[in-house]
């Protein structure tokens, strides 16, 4: 599939905010006595995935585009959609989905009622995905994709209303309440990290590899140097949502896991910078050589100088190895940018 372009409008030339830090390497990554804070924090952090532009956590980019499930059909409803079951059950009461911008709830009751069924609902269409389709090839299946989508959106909700987020909480099964707490704090500390964007910007993004050959990827890194996958996948999700953000960082970052020329230069090991496979390599060849695996702290920081990035990242990676199905839920979670008008998407269902 081609790249997409999707545009927003932009007043002043500040420095646009995803919610990814991608977009690059503003810590200045590879170069000691450059702090991320501020240039990381102001450059657009398309890629952070989740958060703050997440328009990454970020509005997804295209792995949002879905087929449905075997022997299934998608058919729109308001305010979701409904998945029509086979022709012999069709007297059977059909589950809605929900609309890739369907309201969230505000009262923390209805929020976790809202999170539990989806994320019970999303694990068993992740497993149906992961036991008759095939990850290896093309996207995720409708269900996944739309229930993904709507627990991104409710926990970057509840990411931006800590009262409201500590009372849904209370609200939620023992195990939920630690993902849930997880996933928002994360969310917030990489929106710490980017500034809304008040004007029009254009932003560069592309459906990610299927998500069984960045898994493979991954693996094939943390072999070779010791990196572990769960890592490198939260870091390739905060900074370029798995590859749907590839706009270089206004500092000049480049590919889907943001390196600096010159620090490609040294770590690369001879790759192209734009290719999937060479840039988790060299991800993780500089995080080996940063510290990892024996402190994932002290390298994630030399990969991008802020604290709050480090967090985000291990609080990811830690839910990945709690549950692989977490891996496939982020990796349908979409791309976001957050303007002085609320956070827009900029990829996924109907983008």
């Amino acid at each position: 599939m081609k790249d997409q372009h999707a545009q927003i409008a932009w007043q002043d030339r500040r420095p646009v905010g995803l919610t990814t830090p991608i977009e690059g390497d503003a810590s200045g990554r590879g170069q000691p006595g450059r702090g991320v804070g501020r240039s990381r924090g102001r450059l657009l952090v398309a890629s952070l995935v989740s958060v703050a532009v997440s328009i990454s956590g970020c509005a997804g980019s295209q792995g949002a585009a879905s087929t449905a499930t075997p022997n299934q059909t998608a058919t729109r409803t308001a305010p979701g959609r409904a998945v029509s079951p086979p022709a012999k059950e069709s007297s059977r009461e059909v589950p809605v989905l929900p609309a890739p911008d369907a309201a969230i709830p505000k009262d923390p009751s209805r929020l976790a009622e809202s999170l539990i069924s989806t994320t019970a609902r999303l694990r068993q269409a992740t497993d149906d995905w992961v036991r008759e389709g095939n990850p290896a090839k093309g996207e995720a299946p409708e269900p996944v994709v739309l229930l993904a989508l709507h627990q991104q959106r409710v926990y970057r909700y509840l990411a931006g209303d800590p009262k409201v987020a500590s009372r849904t909480y209370a609200r939620l099964p023992k195990a939920l309440a630690r993902q849930a707490e997880d996933n928002v704090t994360a969310i917030r500390d990489l929106r710490s990290l980017v500034r809304p964007i008040s004007g029009s910007a254009k932003f560069r993004v592309q459906p990610p590899k299927p998500a069984d050959v960045l898994l493979g990827h991954f693996r094939h890194a943390e072999r070779r140097f010791g990196v572990e996958w769960e890592v490198l996948a939260a870091v390739m999700f905060v900074e370029t949502k798995f590859g749907r953000v590839r706009s270089p960082s206004y500092t000049g970052a480049k590919g889907p896991m943001q390196f600096m020329p010159g620090t490609w230069a040294a770590y690369g090991m001879g790759g192209d910078i734009q290719d999937t496979r060479d840039a988790l390599l060299a991800a993780a060849n500089y995080l080996h050589a940063s510290g990892a695996p024996r402190d994932y702290r002290r390298a994630l920081y030399a990969y991008n100088h802020s604290q709050a990035y480090v967090d985000a990242v291990l609080l990811h990676a830690r839910q990945m190895k709690q549950d692989i199905r977490n891996y496939y839920a982020y990796y349908n979670w979409q791309v976001f940018v957050v303007t002085t008008q609320g956070d827009r998407r900029l990829t996924g269902p109907d983008r």
